[in-house]
């Protein structure tokens, strides 16, 4: 990482922080501690802020895994956030995903799969998504044709899931490949 690491477990100065410490260590269980963490623990208030929003995207959405693991998945694949790929992509095959439909949310730029291979591998629920998810990361604006696609296969509930799913994923990748956090972006 381009920074050190704080310890682990890192220091703490006051109350709040100790309680902030505490709400990550629980949200990451067993596991401890991710690189992920140990970066945004330089600053409690970021790290406490951060918890809460992404916790609330992986948890708390009614999205179906599947779902929420495509959009995650293909933001890490085309900001290429190695760190982000490597813990979701098994979260996406756990959650049923054949193997050549991974190897298309993982395709670069200069080799996107094209709508025949994507309706061969995907439902049209998941293509609508990736379509979706590569617009907004892409290039941010989402044409009509891409929007009323997911429109018709989602609800307005599911349609604002999604957008913050790929919105905060779009933030978690930026930070990591800026920071080269867990060392897999030099």
């Amino acid at each position: 990482m381009r920074l050190p690491y704080v310890p682990n477990p890192p220091p703490t100065s006051n109350e709040e922080d100790e309680t902030v410490l505490k709400r990550v260590q629980a949200r990451r269980g067993e596991r401890g501690l991710l690189p992920l963490d140990l970066a945004l623990l330089h600053s409690f208030p970021v790290t406490d802020g951060w918890n809460s929003f992404l916790g609330a995207i992986r948890t708390k959405t009614s999205l179906p895994a599947d779902i929420r693991e495509i959009a995650i998945c293909r933001v890490a694949a085309i900001n290429e956030a190695w760190f982000e790929w490597k813990h979701h992509a098994p979260l996406l095959t756990e959650a049923g995903f054949a193997d050549e439909a991974l190897k298309l949310v993982e395709r670069g730029a200069e080799n996107p799969p094209t709508d025949a291979e994507l309706a061969a591998l995907m439902s049209p629920k998941q293509v609508a998504v990736f379509k979706y998810t590569e617009a907004m990361t892409r290039t941010v604006k989402v044409s009509d044709e891409v929007f009323l696609e997911l429109r018709r296969h989602f609800s307005e509930k599911e349609v604002v899931e999604i957008t913050a799913t790929v919105a905060a994923y779009n933030c978690v990748s930026r930070f990591l490949v800026a920071l080269d956090v867990g060392e897999m972006n030099k």
